[in-house]
């Protein structure tokens, strides 16, 4: 089997861990007991990798949507004797409603499939390939279902479907009239845990995804107040950054897979199932539009956390974290795996935990003020962290660094890291009071106005008639947008609005898509056009109040959305399809920013 198009993939969640599953009815990726944790089925990254596949006999058409505010899967089959659906979801657990969604997730996959007129006749087959498909488990039929043993992981498939088992891989056939059902949910432990229970019976399976589908409207019902332009778009992506939000810690990952390439082929293949201190400031804001303060504060207080004695000893601040606030996150190849298309190496971890950027700074310290009525009145350790990051940002603002987009060469001197530097010194003169830091404002200050200096000389290069990637450098950058979202610079300033002009013409491709930069970054091959930055250029041009612009450019991006509403990380200039870690919360916190961005645009306006 071929790899499938990124964008034939849905997303399953319980706010824990999270699946794939294709237009076929293939789940094809599923990590327990958390993002991060190994995959039970990798399809995704090899043809053998695993899956767990429900379809019809013979030739199928489908169609698929998630229920109404959830984040349950609904597959229609249709076939020339008979109509289908499959209903997929990640299990939450009992009874969590609202705020608690996912708290206390069992790690279930849960697959109902029901026969809603004449007869279909199904193939099902269930082939777990534990630890990234370098396990192949022994199944053995037991009564309630099937039980896979192998390695550190307990599986147990509760089905009244009795299944034909060779060697690793189980297939069975499901015939169903109008009315009659097949219901699966497969379980995980591990083998230091005590040993399955007793096997999920059809009512209780049913019971718990229907329990499932209450606790995503709770969630919906109380976050969801959004009213503007790309309403549904706006909530739907609300959902998906829930999806991506390690309920426990309230950490996000910034996608939910691992080595789906930014180039096809190429070696541009990293781990996203961590959290950036980078995505703070930008998520905050997007979560404060499309879902609720509480998520945001929740998110926060991990960052706060996981990072609050990184500036001890003079160190820099650590920019990523594992979703349970885990520091080291070595990254290392899994050489037996073929990868999405023929792209390797395939990696888990991540080695740019280990380089230095220094715009988390500004972002820390973007977050804290966006929550500032929220957070009440930081504890002691919490002001000595922000006042810690706010002087460290003064202190090494003029130093170099890897930059925003992790270039794997020689530190230079960024322009988006010194902007992010003085958004943490601004940030922190305006929570001076909240942070017991008055004596330090005169200090900050400075440092503030040095910054400003600094960008508004050096980061000007006049022959690229615009702000560029780094001082000294012709190169344009679709970071530099930030200098008008952050409040640096309004986005009607001359100087500001030819950046905007210049990344519009020159830093997108055919349609109007944005380029990162293309400039040399270390690495070999090309990669795709930026859905986030083609998102900051639309956010960018309405504060220019060129709402007419604003809105074609973010037409333009969401016109790559996939059939139940997911984004990628790029789109792929030749194929125009979605290339990258998928779904990507920050093309979704892009979407919803730039919304918004239009939405105030217009009724300064009065366009709307």
């Amino acid at each position: 089997m071929d790899s499938l198009p990124i964008g034939e993939y849905a997303l399953l969640s319980d706010c824990r861990s999270a699946a794939l599953v294709s237009r076929d009815g293939s789940v094809d990726w599923l990590c327990f007991p958390r993002f991060d944790g190994p995959s039970v089925f990798c399809r995704l990254l090899d043809p053998v990798g695993g899956h767990f596949s429900i379809r019809p006999a013979g030739e199928f058409q489908v169609s698929r949507r998630y229920v109404d505010q959830t984040l349950v899967l609904e597959t229609t089959f249709t076939t020339a004797h008979g109509t289908a659906v499959l209903t997929d979801a990640l299990a939450i657990g009992p009874n969590e409603r609202g705020h608690e969604l996912g708290v206390h997730s069992p790690g279930t996959l849960l697959r109902v499939l029901a026969c809603t007129g004449g007869e279909i006749q199904a193939e099902v087959s269930y082939a777990p390939r534990p630890e990234y498909g370098l396990i192949h488990p022994v199944l053995v039929p037991v009564p309630g279902g099937l039980a896979a043993r192998g390695g550190a992981n307990r599986l147990f498939l509760s089905t009244p479907v009795s299944f034909d088992v060779d060697e690793a891989t189980a297939a069975a056939t499901v015939r169903l009239t109008a009315g009659q059902t097949a219901v699966f949910a497969l379980g995980h432990g591990d083998i230091a845990g005590p040993p399955p229970g007793t096997p999920w019976t059809v009512e209780e399976t049913t019971g718990r995804l229907d329990d499932t589908l209450e606790g995503w409207r709770s969630w919906s019902a109380i976050h969801q107040n959004y009213e503007g332009p790309w309403r549904e778009l706006v909530h739907h992506s609300g959902r998906v950054l829930q999806a991506m939000t390690f309920a426990p810690t309230g950490a996000m990952v910034a996608a939910p897979t691992t080595s789906l390439p930014e180039a096809v082929g190429g070696e541009r293949n990293w781990d996203y199932r961590y959290t950036w201190v980078r995505d703070a400031s930008l998520t905050m804001e997007a979560l404060w539009v499309a879902a609720c303060p509480d998520e945001a504060n929740k998110f926060f207080a991990f960052l706060a956390n996981a990072a609050g004695s990184a500036l001890q000893h003079n160190a820099d601040l650590q920019i990523m974290f594992g979703i349970g606030g885990e520091w080291d996150l070595s990254e290392r190849e899994l050489p037996h795996l073929a990868g999405w298309r023929g792209s390797r190496p395939v990696r888990v971890g991540n080695g740019a935990w280990l380089q230095r950027q220094l715009d988390v700074y500004g972002e820390l310290l973007g977050a804290a003020q966006r929550l500032v009525d929220q957070l009440g009145e930081p504890d002691p350790v919490t002001r000595r962290f922000l006042c810690a990051a706010a002087d460290a940002a003064a202190a090494r603002w003029q130093e170099k660094d890897q930059g925003i987009w992790e270039i794997r060469g020689e530190p230079r001197d960024f322009l988006y890291s010194k902007l992010m530097c003085w958004v943490a010194v601004d940030c922190a003169i305006g929570l001076a009071g909240h942070l017991g830091a008055e004596a330090r404002v005169a200090d900050w200050e400075t440092a503030r106005d040095e910054i400003r200096a600094a960008i508004l000389t050096r980061g000007w290069n006049e022959p690229a008639g615009a702000f560029t990637q780094a001082f000294g450098s012709e190169d344009l950058d679709a970071s530099s947008l930030m200098l008008t979202i952050t409040g640096f610079l309004p986005g009607d300033d001359p100087r500001m609005k030819a950046t905007i002009d210049a990344i519009a013409h020159r830093l997108t491709d055919e349609r109007g898509l944005v380029y990162r930069y293309v400039s040399h970054d270390g690495l070999a091959g090309e990669e795709g056009t930026f859905l986030l930055c083609t998102f900051w250029l639309a956010q960018a041009q309405a504060l220019a109040g060129d709402v007419e612009a604003a809105t074609a450019t973010f037409e333009r991006a969401v016109a790559a959305i996939n059939d139940v509403g997911l984004l990628a990380e790029e789109v792929d200039p030749r194929t125009d399809e979605m290339i990258g870690n998928f779904p990507q919360a920050f093309s979704h916190v892009g979407l919803v920013n730039a919304a918004w961005a239009i939405t105030q645009a217009q009724e300064r306006t009065g366009s709307a």
